[in-house]
């Protein structure tokens, strides 16, 4: 790190928690910053099930970075997918084959959804990593729906029953909402379907949904879920999907059009590191977030191996990490050009404890003082979530609509903005109405 100076361009790769809060840090210091994605825009993850289940507009949780730094005279963005590093030359190749250089690189870009090497699973089931993708999700369960009153009699439970696979904080919070929305807002608009036949499936191989928290938020989630009508299936794993049907460790297998991967996420490595620089897909880093062989490469959150004291196998990959990364890294570069390099700090996390909500009044909080549960748990929730978003507008914009689903137990979200699936799925009338 003593190798930075003022002048320097500083290159970020990925614009997630830890990149974000990187080029935040450095706003109008002495260093010219480039920050790196292939959206132009910071996508709020968390969130993301709440644009899939239609109670949020994608824009309420998208920040457009020019937008974020148009006061930030020395921050730039370049809206680019990075395929390859070239260490070497300190440069980096785009899709469109074009180079960016730099004299110091940062490598913030988080991490994609792991189907564990089962490509027919890929093919065929879809993942929340993205706003786009979780809008191709509340296109296709509405969709569904859409289908379902068209269907053949023998092809309806097939659009009736949704499989969320993996009982972490994202399985669990979206099989919630999808719960409400069959409880409380669909059977408005769909007054010819059955939703008793509306069956919501979560998959989760270990003994418990939260199985990272402790004994009584894993008892209280899944509980919830199962007041809520949601089919929770633990110790059993989905061991195929072909499109049609899916196919559990037990041997049952169940007709379905939607299972949605959130069963694990994987970093997203970049060509042009060596492997031996590189574990469990992680840049192995010290703890000033540098890569060991290299002077001016540096990784953060997800995609970053860091052991310390207290974390020898390295930190969880979640929000808090990447973001605390970013704002040590961004810290001990602003104490370098200051000339105060003796007072540069190595990264600890600090564990401020997890959470999930499930439902309306259902939500688990942890934090290291104190455990709770329910009603003072949800608000607790929504509070934080609500700060950790960037602007006022987006603020007052998520606290109106979930105001609004609050009082009248509806949303007005329900828009199917594109279709883009198989040819044999687009609705015929004529043909299924013969």
């Amino acid at each position: 790190m003593k190798g930075i100076k003022k002048g320097d361009r500083i290159v970020i790769i990925g614009g997630g928690f830890g990149g974000l809060q990187l080029a935040k840090t450095l706003r109008n210091s002495g260093v010219n910053v480039v920050l790196v994605d292939k959206q132009n825009h910071h996508q709020f993850q968390p969130l993301f099930y709440q644009v899939a289940s239609g109670r949020l507009e994608p824009s309420s949780i998208s920040f457009p970075f020019r937008k974020i730094f148009q006061k930030s005279k020395n921050i730039d963005f370049r809206m680019a997918d990075i395929v390859k590093i070239m260490p070497d030359e300190n440069k980096l190749m785009t899709s469109y084959d074009r180079t960016i250089w730099y004299d110091h690189l940062v490598i913030a870009t988080g991490c994609k959804t792991n189907f564990f090497g089962n490509n027919e699973m890929q093919a065929n089931a879809f993942s929340m990593k993205t706003t786009q993708e979780a809008i191709e999700i509340r296109n296709k369960i509405l969709f569904s729906f859409e289908k379902e009153i068209f269907a053949r009699p023998e092809d309806k439970q097939a659009w009736m029953n949704i499989i969320i696979v993996g009982g972490g904080p994202t399985g669990v919070e979206l099989s919630g909402a999808f719960a409400e929305l069959k409880r409380s807002v669909l059977p408005k608009d769909y007054h010819n379907i059955d939703f008793s036949k509306f069956n919501i499936y979560l998959i989760e191989g270990s003994k418990h949904t939260l199985n990272n928290m402790s004994e009584s938020s894993k008892i209280s989630s899944q509980k919830y879920l199962e007041d809520l009508g949601v089919i929770v299936k633990t110790e059993i794993v989905l061991s195929s999907y072909d499109g049609e049907i899916a196919t559990l460790s037990n041997g049952e297998q169940i007709p379905t059009k939607n299972v949605i991967w959130a069963a694990g996420v994987t970093g997203n490595i970049i060509e042009g590191i060596n492997q031996e620089d590189i574990v469990r897909n992680r840049y192995i880093v010290d703890r000033f977030s540098r890569l060991k062989n290299f002077d001016n490469i540096y990784a953060l959150g997800d995609v970053a191996y860091m052991e310390t004291p207290n974390y020898p196998n390295g930190h969880p990959q979640v929000a808090n990490v990447a973001i605390n990364q970013g704002k040590n890294l961004g810290r001990n570069i602003l104490r370098i050009l200051k000339n105060q390099s003796d007072k540069i700090k190595e990264y600890e996390y600090k564990d401020l404890g997890m959470m999930a909500t499930i439902s309306k009044h259902k939500a688990v909080v942890e934090f290291p003082f104190v455990k709770f549960k329910g009603l003072l748990a949800w608000y607790v929730w929504m509070f934080l979530h609500l700060m950790l978003i960037l602007s006022v507008r987006n603020k007052l914009v998520i606290f109106f609509n979930w105001g609004w689903s609050y009082f009248t137990k509806d949303t007005s979200l329900r828009l199917i903005t594109q279709i883009n699936y198989k040819k044999e799925e687009i609705i015929d009338p004529k043909k299924e109405m013969q």
